[in-house]
């Protein structure tokens, strides 16, 4: 079997903790299990990375208004934000772990994820 490595799969996950970071990347899809849409980024500096979901549902917004206000988008009622804003934006992002039940195995998962976005 012959696997091509691609930019940016060779680094690791960052450390927990505080961290400076550009977006490098996003993707676009459907949770599995309720079908609620999501965008996927990859924060990025030169000693790793790490990935989160923003689910676009009630729950999810405050979150994806504070990544969106952390770069200096304005995310105002009525407004209609576009993800392929947030490529190239730097900013601060606490990096920690998360534990969760998964709804079909009913084990606990754990995850890294991006929290508390700052503007840098």
């Amino acid at each position: 079997m012959k696997i091509a490595i691609e930019k940016g799969q060779e680094k690791t996950l960052l450390a927990d903790g505080r961290q400076q970071v550009t977006i490098t990347d996003i993707e676009e899809g459907t949770s599995e299990n309720k079908g609620i849409p999501f965008f996927a980024v990859r924060f990025e500096n030169e000693d790793g990375y790490v990935s989160h979901r923003f689910y676009q549902s009630q729950a999810g917004m405050p979150a994806i208004v504070s990544l969106f206000g952390s770069v200096g988008i304005d995310a105002k009622e009525g407004k209609e934000l576009d993800t392929k804003q947030l490529l190239g934006k730097e900013l601060t992002i606490e990096v920690g772990e998360r534990s969760y039940t998964d709804s079909e195995t009913h084990n606990e998962r754990t995850l890294k994820q991006a929290v508390n976005f700052l503007a840098s």
